[in-house]
């Protein structure tokens, strides 16, 4: 997957035709699906790619993971929203090379009906249809977990990009406010992915694997259940040090995943990207260097990024009006 190109204008088309005809970007959902989508589905998926092609020849894996249960079910209409933001950002002012972007969704394994969604790696519109088909769920159990660590294991053990033959990583963003569990549970892995496993595997064994080929971002935003909670953000922080970060505002969320890519790829810096949000207008300069100071010092403290050696793309990645 990987193939195409992502044009603003078939979005604002398709936008303005859901405006004329009263549909939901979340039409699957909103109309009382609470089965996961064909196309989403991961059980018995053998492998999620990211390729390079022609058109896009240093392809830059993203997958971004959001917990859909509770007071997070608003986050993928956030992102749907603000799809044109992020994409105009990596693309336009060149934070990463030919980006390919796989959306899901976390849920409970232990009482959801949908506890795992995921998408396929995508360079056009048809990211925004994965989003269209996810089920927000809207449950969780309540006790302060969600089940984070069957996310990570799909995408350690069912993904294969070409960013990893050529030594470089991509990126992983699970945006959520609660804990993982303490491992993935092999009966779990069985009934959602499909997999046998002989045992369960520890969530901080599953961490050292996914984070071989992907920098791993964990994103609490305000507003949710458990933002601010110091057990959430410690036990984050154990398993992924900096790269935890804080939101004032969810609706910050793409510029804070674009400047987080942007930083660690050394395509640019903290003041730079900040200037780029006020240039395109963008209402999150605050909330976006609030969450990212702290990183930016992390990231010049440990010095030159792994992908600063690639070319840059600035414009002429295939995006349309962006």
């Amino acid at each position: 997957m990987g193939s195409g190109r992502w044009s603003t204008d078939v979005y604002t088309a398709a936008e303005n035709f859901r405006a004329a005809t009263g549909r939901s970007a979340f039409a699957y959902s909103d109309s009382g699906a609470r089965t996961v989508h064909p196309s989403l589905d991961p059980r018995g998926v053998t492998v999620r790619e990211s390729r390079d092609s022609a058109e896009h020849p240093a392809s830059t894996p993203i997958a971004v993971l959001f917990d859909v249960t509770g007071s997070m079910g608003g986050v993928p209409r956030v992102l749907q929203t603000k799809l044109p933001q992020l994409l105009g950002l990596l693309l336009r002012k060149g934070y990463c090379t030919d980006p390919q972007i796989l959306f899901g969704a976390v849920g409970d394994a232990t009482c959801d009906r949908v506890p795992l969604q995921i998408g396929q790696f995508e360079s056009d519109n048809r990211m925004d249809d994965d989003l269209a088909n996810i089920v927000l769920e809207g449950g969780g159990g309540g006790q302060k977990t969600e089940s984070y660590e069957l996310a990570m294991y799909f995408l350690a053990r069912h993904t294969d990009t070409d960013a990893k033959r050529h030594g470089r990583k991509g990126y992983v963003f699970l945006i959520g406010d609660e804990l993982p569990y303490r491992s993935v549970k092999a009966r779990e892995v069985r009934d959602v992915i499909g997999d046998r496993i002989s045992e369960d595997i520890r969530t901080e064994t599953l961490v050292a694997e996914l984070t071989r080929n992907y920098h791993v971002y964990y994103l609490l935003p305000a507003g949710t259940a458990y933002a601010g909670d110091r057990t959430v953000l410690k036990r984050w922080r154990d398993l992924l040090g900096e790269n935890v970060l804080e939101l004032d505002d969810l609706d910050a969320v793409c510029e804070t995943i674009a400047l987080t890519i942007g930083l660690n790829e050394d395509t640019t810096d903290l003041d730079a990207g900040l200037a780029d949000l006020a240039d395109l207008g963008s209402s999150a300069v605050r909330t976006v260097g609030k969450a990212l100071t702290p990183y930016s010092r992390a990231v010049r403290r440990r010095g030159r990024p792994v992908r600063a050696a690639l070319p840059r793309s600035r414009g002429g990645s295939g995006s349309v009006r962006l």
